[in-house]
């Protein structure tokens, strides 16, 4: 196994230069930069290529760099090794322990990837490697659409984990790129595939719901303790987020599973939305109380925290509404809500277990047991039960990765592409717009250019494909 311990910056910037300077803990207190004409762009350049529906080359072997090996990275690690059909060729992060560690869970495998650490800027180098098909990034949020942005430009696929961009312009980036490279840009929205969220968009498939009304999703975790852990993420980055922004900073986790649902950029697209935060409550007496014992926190009990609790509230220009909130510092139960509300039926999967009602009563688990069976997915019956075997999420982690190995080796279109990341990753920085001026709605931009009307909805089939096999042995 070759390492690459990087000693220097790359400075052969060959673009333009977007990317911020600094560590990847180099995140500061100052105030959003996303307010502005930032979260108001109206340009929409004419689409050169509609990613929607796009099937690449096939790839027999899908060949992985993995930038990022704090929190995410290892387990996407674990995950694809078992794939067959991958190698994966390079492991990425900035702190060379976490690239050895990431490395020792590959020993015994058929995968021997490079290492590359030691300088910020060390994941240049695997993206511009020449024997790379696939960039999977799951490092901060700031650094996610630089990092696919340069990916795609080295003619690599990109896989992202959430959100895809922090502000409009990046959530533009990644379709102005990925239009003129033609290659997929897929946020790694892996709550689209956990178990219920999939059976419920099958049953919407076959028009079970009706003509759907009404949808909720939401990102409801307590994350305090986490946030304001040391050693919990890398400098601390996830807790600066919630110190400098206020808004819908986390939604695709709720957001995305019911836009498949809707058609949302595929037969209907989102129109305007509203958003309103409650004042903190939490995070801002938690950091003074840190403060008092230990110095380290004194500047973040001067910051300015997001509310306890965000609505975000969308109209689609069908005529259909959405419901979009975000809580991490109250004390509440798990929640991503996943309410789905039709013509004919309604489905509701939080508090658990997941309920379908097809009038004023949830059926009872007889009637439960025959909607799983008769609905159940194909994607589910092929590697539901072995990915939860191996895990991630229950399971919902692997499924999301086998689909999207499955799919590269197969030439399909991908579940979610380049437009889901954009306009589901634009909620945040349109929230905090929102946010900002009193609630006042905002227009939701259409990163599909009007394609929407005509594009077609997310085929969760195996598509004759569902070839790729799985070893955990």
């Amino acid at each position: 196994m070759q390492l690459y311990h990087l000693q220097r910056h790359v400075m052969k910037n060959k673009r333009r230069d977007f990317l911020k300077l600094g560590s990847l803990a180099g995140l500061s207190l100052m105030g959003p930069a996303v307010l502005g004409e930032t979260a108001k762009r109206t340009y929409a350049p004419p689409q050169v290529t509609n990613m929607s529906g796009f099937r690449a080359p096939k790839l027999d072997t899908v060949r992985v760099g993995i930038i990022g090996l704090g929190m995410r990275g290892p387990g996407a690690v674990k995950r694809l090794s078992y794939i067959e059909g991958v190698e994966i060729k390079a492991l990425c992060d900035l702190r060379e322990e976490k690239t050895q560690a990431a490395a020792e869970i590959l020993k015994g495998t058929r995968h021997s990837p490079d290492l590359y650490s030691g300088t910020a800027y060390a994941w240049k180098e695997v993206c511009e490697r020449d024997d790379i098909d696939l960039i999977y990034i799951a490092t901060p949020w700031e650094w996610h659409t630089p990092m696919a942005v340069y990916a795609m430009e080295n003619e690599k696929h990109a896989a992202v984990e959430v959100p895809a961009a922090k502000t409009i312009d990046e959530c533009w980036q990644l379709v102005e790129t990925s239009e003129k490279t033609k290659k997929h840009c897929m946020m790694l929205e892996n709550c689209c595939y956990d178990f219920f969220e999939l059976l419920t968009l099958n049953m919407a498939r076959q028009g079970f719901f009706g003509e759907i009304v009404h949808a909720e999703g939401a990102y409801i975790h307590t994350l305090v303790d986490l946030n304001f852990n040391k050693d919990g993420y890398q400098g601390m980055w996830r807790l600066r987020e919630n110190a400098t922004r206020n808004g819908n900073l986390y939604p695709t986790h709720g957001l995305g599973p019911v836009c498949q649902i809707m058609n949302i950029n595929r037969g209907d697209q989102m129109d305007y939305l509203t958003s309103l935060s409650s004042n903190d409550f939490n995070m801002g007496q938690h950091a003074r109380e840190l403060a008092a014992e230990d110095s380290f926190f004194a500047d973040y009990a001067n910051a300015s925290y997001r509310g306890n609790m965000n609505t975000t509230l969308v109209r689609t220009k069908n005529g259909r509404s959405l419901m979009i909130q975000h809580d991490v510092s109250s004390p509440r139960p798990y929640s991503r809500i996943h309410l789905v509300t039709g013509s004919k039926a309604t489905a509701r999967k939080w508090p658990s277990p997941g309920k379908i009602s097809v009038g004023h009563q949830w059926a009872d688990e007889e009637q439960m047991a025959e909607f799983e069976n008769k609905y159940e997915p194909e994607i589910v019956k092929k590697v539901g039960e072995l990915a939860k075997k191996v895990g991630g999420h229950g399971g919902m982690d692997f499924i999301m990765d086998w689909r999207l190995i499955d799919c590269l080796r197969n030439g399909l279109a991908l579940d979610q592409d380049v437009y889901d990341a954009a306009l589901w990753s634009s909620i945040a920085p349109l929230s905090e717009h929102s946010v900002a001026n009193r609630s006042n709605s905002v227009d939701v931009p259409d990163f599909t250019r009007g394609a929407w009307k005509s594009n077609s909805p997310v085929d969760i089939s195996l598509q004759g494909a569902g070839t790729t096999t799985v070893s955990i042995e």
